[in-house]
């Protein structure tokens, strides 16, 4: 006869094993030390075996039978309860393991082992951070899309499109590195283009009028704050590399009697090493700058610590003190001004200033046959640009100086 809850509540140890039928080959079986298990007697494949189904009374009668009642479906299909089980455990083990958090910290870890630059490292970091508390336990093949739009729009609302827009970007290198893994059947990202706001494209202010650029140049002249600040301003003038690869720039990195400066890959926005022909105003203001901090590792150290390079806002402060607001003029906005005056005074290749701004072609094709480097043209225009800054920093007439 089935059993009743009458019956089990009243069921009580003995010295050795007893099992309490149910019908179905459903039993429970009741152990000396007052333990009761579901347990489910079934053949497969012309052999006894024994289904597992919970303990009581965390699995009541009706759920016992519901369990047994799955079992008699999958045996009526011709697949062995006990192995179904085991797989979805492993599936759910699996799941739980392999949750968005997981596999953001593994592709963090694949960067690190590529070298990838510090701040690249720190800004992935940051965005992923930004999804963690919402999607980070959730196992990765379950995410959907709009739960990834949801982290999304509480960028957007807070009106950081920008970010909102790179958020979805790394999520998707996130889903992207689960699927190359194994671990996710699909990027649903992809779903989510053009489903939050476009960022308005804002351009880094620069200034590119050349008697404008003047007056730039002889404010820094004039700058009377830190000396090393002041040497990183015309150093960022007359070499126009990023902002971020002058201040982390290391004495090793420099042979000033050949006039270069190698930077390494890993420094590089594209990782692909870089040289700098380094015209003679440029050799001595680092020549003068040694003499303040040659005795350490950076150019430019922090004030806090001699093993970190200078702060990324620096630059950008000492050029608010000298009354260049924001809108005006940014570090990165030398670089700008340097193109536009090289490319306008004709005399330069186009693909020389292009290296010489460690730019990569977009075009693949043209990339792959474009591998020249110019450098002897490099050299000339960068003892141009020097007499051309110093040029405009004087204010004098400015006229066309000759390749």
């Amino acid at each position: 006869m089935p059993l009743t809850d009458v019956e089990i509540r009243a069921a009580k140890p003995r010295a050795s094993l007893f099992k309490l039928s149910d019908g179905g080959g459903l039993q429970l079986w009741v152990y000396p030390d007052g333990a009761r298990r579901w347990r489910m007697a079934y053949r497969f494949a012309g052999g006894q075996k024994t289904l597992a189904i919970g303990v009581y009374p965390s699995i009541g009668l009706k759920e016992a039978r519901e369990a047994r009642e799955v079992a008699k479906r999958l045996l009526a299909n011709g697949r062995d309860p006990s192995v179904e089980k085991k797989v979805a455990k492993a599936a759910k083990a699996s799941a739980t393991a392999n949750t968005f958090e997981a596999l953001a910290d593994e592709l963090l870890d694949k960067k690190r082992r590529e070298a990838k630059a510090d701040r690249t490292l720190d800004k992935l970091e940051w965005l992923l951070g930004l999804a963690r508390p919402t999607i980070g336990a959730r196992p990765i093949a379950e995410i959907t899309a709009p739960e990834i739009l949801a982290v999304l729009r509480m960028a957007e609302s807070r009106g950081r499109l920008e970010t909102a827009r790179r958020l979805r970007a790394t999520i998707g290198q996130v889903f992207r590195f689960a699927v190359a893994t194994g671990r996710a059947a699909g990027d649903p990202t992809g779903a989510l283009k053009g489903a939050i706001a476009t960022p308005i494209v804002q351009h880094r202010a620069a200034i590119i009028e050349p008697k404008v650029f003047g007056g730039l140049l002889r404010a820094i002249a004039s700058y009377d704050g830190a000396p090393e600040t002041c040497a990183a301003l015309e150093l960022l003038a007359l070499t126009f590399v990023r902002p971020g690869e002058l201040r982390s720039a290391e004495w090793a990195e420099f042979d000033l009697e050949k006039a270069v400066w190698s930077i390494p890959g890993e420094k590089m926005k594209m990782r692909r090493p870089h040289r700098v022909p380094l015209a003679p105003r440029a050799v001595a203001i680092l020549r003068d700058l040694k003499a303040l901090t040659g005795h350490g590792r950076f150019l430019f150290p922090s004030v806090r610590s001699a093993d970190r390079c200078m702060s990324e806002n620096t630059i950008n402060a000492a050029l608010r003190r000298l009354g260049f607001e924001k809108e005006e003029m940014t570090g990165h906005g030398f670089r700008a001004a340097a193109s536009s005056m090289l490319n306008e005074s004709g005399l330069w290749n186009v693909d020389a200033i292009e290296r010489q701004l460690a730019h990569v072609d977009t075009d693949a094709v043209r990339r792959a046959y474009a591998r020249a480097d110019y450098w002897d043209e490099r050299v000339r225009m960068m003892d141009w640009w020097a007499e051309r800054c110093d040029e405009l920093r004087r204010g004098g007439v400015v006229v066309a100086l000759t390749a």
